[in-house]
């Protein structure tokens, strides 16, 4: 079977359960991990006969997904700000929007120096090794309470060169020096228990419930407790930024004007929802 038989039959297959445009992601996906083969390359091998065991091992792809297993977790990798990380049911999949969240602070203290970064929740280590790399000589610290996820995040700290302090603490017991940062970032679990009746099952059978999941009765438990380990940890004029559900965006605002907070705003993502928030001590 060449190339382009097997990409026509893989479009087949696939289309009815991702809808054309992801099915073409993932085709590009599969093949690149197997063969290291971007579209240029597809284009040019077309015409190839593929072997037999890189159509087994497609095979094998296709019956995870058809479990509705995601891509990334199959393939142990996700693409994030311009980097291939990493990634295992331990660690959440680095999404778009937290792309969109990471752009805005490297815009507007991509000018800045010696800045002094702490990542909470940093799951594969997204946030913390993009703004390692971007934020020009920054010290960046990245907490999580998952050992499994912090295997994850020095794995792709060191694959790309990214020099940072993971610690391994509770944000619910985890203390910082005082005054210790300029920026404190953090994208914590905000998705309502009642929410997963409209959710995939590829996120809800996969991906894990503790870094997206919260109580009903208590939406803001994480950003309550971060707002106190910023109010502490924050040098004077240090800024706090949240990924945030937009359903609580005006509970939030309140919540951080009690912790005397100022300078709050909220961000709008590419789909014109408040997903982000930004806020000086």
């Amino acid at each position: 079977m060449t190339l382009r038989e097997l990409v026509t039959s893989l479009r087949h297959r696939l289309t009815p359960d991702y809808g054309e445009r992801e099915a073409k992601a993932i085709i590009r996906l599969i093949f690149y991990s197997l063969k290291g083969w971007e579209g240029t390359d597809m284009i040019i091998h077309e015409g190839d006969e593929i072997s037999e065991y890189i159509q087994e091992k497609i095979e094998e792809i296709l019956e995870r997904l058809a479990r509705r297993e995601p891509i990334q977790y199959i393939l142990s990798s996700a693409y994030f700000y311009g980097m291939d990380l990493k990634v295992t049911p331990a660690t959440l999949i680095p999404r778009p929007e937290t792309e969109e969240m990471v752009d805005l602070i490297v815009k507007r203290y991509g000018g800045s120096k010696d800045l002094n970064v702490l990542d909470i929740g940093t799951g594969s280590g997204a946030i913390a090794i993009a703004l390692s790399r971007n934020l020009p000589f920054s010290e960046v610290t990245a907490l999580d309470f998952s050992e499994e996820a912090l295997k994850v995040a020095r794995e792709n700290a060191a694959t790309f060169k990214a020099d940072i302090d993971f610690i391994h603490a509770d944000i619910f017991t985890f203390l910082p020096e005082e005054k210790e940062y300029d920026i404190i970032v953090s994208n914590p679990p905000y998705i309502d228990e009642s929410e997963k009746k409209d959710m995939e099952r590829n996120v809800l059978d996969y991906e894990p419930h503790t870094a997206l999941f919260v109580p009903d009765d208590n939406p803001l438990i994480f950003y309550s407790r971060i707002a106190e380990v910023a109010a502490r940890g924050l040098k004077p004029g240090g800024a706090l930024w949240f990924e945030i559900n937009p359903r609580h965006a005006v509970d939030l605002v309140a919540l951080l004007k009690r912790e005397n907070f100022r300078d709050i705003e909220l961000h709008k993502d590419l789909y014109g929802r408040e997903r982000f928030l930004s806020a000086t001590l």
